[in-house]
């Protein structure tokens, strides 16, 4: 069978490395807000180039946590308007209505799969008060246009950055392309920790305070609360494995890059749908195609041991926890997620395998 992913593969890639780090966190007997934390924070910073990394206890508290300090930073008030798009994972619209703010879904464009930039702007109205991209898939997002569009509109720019460590725009990381960005190290992702753990990074010294005070129990000195915050934080033993596959990132993301210029190349399958690179930065932590018979074909694939994904079978706007938009139609989204499919394309894939994934797809019928 091949995985479409075996975190053990991924794990013993830095195996030795990653067994070290852990000893020493585990002999140290300081297991929160130590000096592997603190150091995390600063390398990640440095990576995505911002000057502040504040760490959590997952992706969406990230998210969470951006959108409560810009409420008690007087920035965003209950019922304000923030554009997203319609095709994302559910994390992102709960991070929204988790602080009583409006989410505007936005339709994305089928040739990229991301948000389309041509019908933002026919979502702002008086109450819009931030965007939201989301780097699906691993792709960047960030358009030059979409970035004219927050100034002229005077909207914050924010990024879901929870599946791109590492892409991106021209010379700067997504990450760093807007006001604040939310990164998930859910172990599965490009930089994935042994459990939940995440991270804020933004250029705002304000911004960064507040966030870090507000995943404190809202407490920036010892027993002293300025906010009814909450306890979030990446605990030590995290921090040292992130620091340990952190420089190994950029040489695992080209390692997908490859994977994914060879599916490009060679499925010819008509049935199949690839979505085909443009000139934005792609790191490839999901590679999706589209196929009208996707489950046939999810079949097929597993009968042949080759094992799939779907991301994501039920679009936010028909899930049962917002019935209010269950009667809304957005059919772009909705093809999508009928049609999508991901293919095994990570660091620890052979040859081998990626050629069998290959002729596998393209003789089915």
């Amino acid at each position: 069978m091949i995985n479409y992913l075996s975190l053990q593969k991924i794990t013993s890639l830095h195996e030795t490395e990653i067994a070290a780090a852990v000893n020493q966190v585990l002999h140290s007997g300081w297991y929160l807000q130590g000096e592997h934390t603190s150091l995390f924070e600063k390398n990640y910073a440095k990576y995505i180039g911002t000057k502040y990394c504040i760490t959590c206890g997952n992706g969406l508290d990230a998210l969470c946590l951006i959108f409560r300090a810009y409420i008690e930073l007087g920035l965003l008030k209950e019922g304000d308007e923030v554009i997203v798009p319609a095709n994302t994972y559910i994390a992102t619209i709960l991070s929204i209505t988790e602080n009583h703010l409006t989410p505007i879904l936005v339709e994305p464009d089928i040739n990229t799969l991301e948000i389309d930039e041509q019908q933002i702007e026919q979502a702002i109205t008086p109450r819009t008060r931030a965007i939201m991209l989301v780097h699906l898939y691993g792709k960047c997002a960030y358009t030059t246009f979409i970035g004219d569009i927050c100034k002229h509109h005077n909207l914050l720019l924010l990024e879901d950055n929870a599946q791109a460590h590492g892409c991106h725009f021209r010379n700067k990381r997504t990450g760093s392309l807007g006001n604040a960005a939310a990164h998930s190290f859910y172990p599965g992702k490009n930089l994935g920790a042994l459990g939940d753990a995440g991270a804020i990074t933004t250029d705002d010294e304000q911004l960064a305070q507040t966030i870090r005070s507000l995943a404190n129990y809202g407490s920036a000195r010892k027993y002293e609360f300025t906010f009814k915050g909450k306890n979030s934080r990446m605990d030590e033993l995290h921090a040292a494995v992130l620091n340990v596959k952190l420089p190994y990132l950029d040489e695992e993301n080209q390692r997908r890059k490859q994977i994914a210029k060879v599916y490009n190349k060679k499925i010819i399958n008509p049935l199949i749908t690839l979505i085909k690179d443009d000139d934005r930065d792609n790191v490839y932590h999901i590679f999706p195609l589209l196929c009208k018979s996707r489950n046939c074909l999810q079949k097929y694939l597993k009968d042949n041991g080759i094992e799939t994904m779907i991301h994501y079978p039920i679009p936010p706007h028909q899930q049962s926890a917002y019935k209010e938009w269950n009667k809304c139609h957005y059919p772009i989204t909705e093809l999508i997620h009928q049609q999508e499919l991901s293919l095994p394309c990570n660091p620890t894939m052979t040859d081998e395998e990626i050629y069998k994934i290959i002729d596998c797809i393209n003789i089915y019928q």
